[in-house]
């Protein structure tokens, strides 16, 4: 189990996703205290679907898995970093990942 984690008032955590070999961040989603054991323990990550209000296995009905390589806590206790590797799209739209969709900006 992990200590101290500063869960917001939902009792959730953020949690950045990274691809373990390239560097890219896959996704952010969130997770409660049985999400990050599970994802801990199990090796895939698991969240906690705030639309759903359940915990979700990411890639259970797609076969996408993200099989964690690393986890890494930041240093306010309120965001976790999970390094994985993607068996395939990351994102429900079938890109690679969730951050395809560039801001343009004025500088």
């Amino acid at each position: 189990m992990v200590d101290n984690l500063k869960l917001d008032p939902q009792g959730l955590i953020p949690a950045v996703i990274q691809d373990a070999d390239t560097g890219d961040v896959l996704m952010l989603g969130y997770m409660n205290p049985e999400s990050l054991e599970l994802t801990r323990t199990k090796g895939e990550v698991w969240f906690y679907s705030r639309s759903r209000q359940e915990l979700w296995n990411k890639g259970a009905t797609s076969g996408n898995k993200l099989l964690v390589q690393e986890m890494w806590l930041d240093c306010d206790n309120d965001t976790v970093l999970v390094k994985a590797k993607p068996l395939g799209p990351v994102c429900h739209t079938g890109e690679r990942t969730c951050f395809f969709s560039k801001i343009k900006t004025d500088f």
